[in-house]
């Protein structure tokens, strides 16, 4: 039977905060890859797709994953927590215990390797379609841009273990800081700015004008509403000071 007493404020806010991850709030790939929709495409019903199995896979997940590791694991906290832990650690060893585990947990890892590859493609895409927009320049110059940044702060990043190992705030080396100020910061602030400039200043209309268009209805248009203007901004607020307490 489940715990209740496991189910507290904190893990309300760690859920919320995976919704960042799992959904790509905050960094504009929605916004993007919806640009290039046909204006006969339903919104509404596209982000309702998107939804269901969103929340499908996290369940299935939740479901099938999380107890199985807790049974060849014993328990153990490392083995439940998230991250490299989880993944490279516990799971093959949950993979060996049954027959064919080899193919399976082969076939697990390349799934993981194309989810990470599609990940960084429509993370890529993001600052890639805004400097061809902004600077009207081919996408392959584009795309040279970005890589030469990313490769930048790519090797500042693998230097912060050896010659820049000094560099330490807080016990954070530079890979923890830019990961803290990334996601713990940066996301939810931009996650609020853009629910007051769409809710408050833009005006929620451009939205749903848009979502409309072609002979569509919005039947979510009052929820849509709520949550833009005042349910996101507080609870996305809530989550950024528990990240900074």
């Amino acid at each position: 039977y489940p715990d209740f007493s496991k189910f507290s404020f904190d893990a309300v806010v760690a859920a919320m905060g995976q919704l960042f991850y799992s959904l790509t709030l905050g960094f504009g790939v929605m916004i993007t890859y919806g640009s290039y929709l046909a204006k006969k495409e339903n919104l509404e019903k596209s982000v309702h797709t998107i939804e269901i199995f969103d929340t499908g896979v996290a369940l299935l997940a939740g479901l099938l994953v999380v107890p199985a590791v807790f049974v060849f694991s014993g328990g153990s906290p490392e083995a439940l927590g998230s991250g490299p832990g989880l993944m490279f650690m516990a799971l093959p060893q949950v993979f060996e215990t049954f027959p064919g585990g080899d193919i399976v947990g082969a076939l697990f890892f390349i799934c993981v390797f194309f989810a990470a590859l599609t990940s960084a493609i429509c993370m890529y895409e993001v600052p890639v379609a805004a400097i061809m927009e902004k600077f009207n320049v081919s996408r392959p110059i584009s795309v040279g841009i970005v890589t030469a940044f990313t490769l930048l702060v790519a090797v500042i990043v693998c230097l912060g273990y050896n010659v820049l190992d000094f560099i330490v705030l807080n016990g954070y080396n530079i890979l923890d800081m830019l990961d803290f100020f990334s996601n713990s910061i940066l996301l939810p602030v931009v996650v609020i700015l853009t629910c007051l400039l769409v809710g408050w200043i833009v005006k929620p209309k451009v939205v749903i004008d848009e979502i409309e268009d072609g002979g569509h209805t919005f039947k979510m248009k009052k929820i849509y509403l709520f949550v833009l203007k005042y349910f996101a901004p507080l609870a996305i607020a809530v989550i950024l000071l528990t990240n900074l307490l």
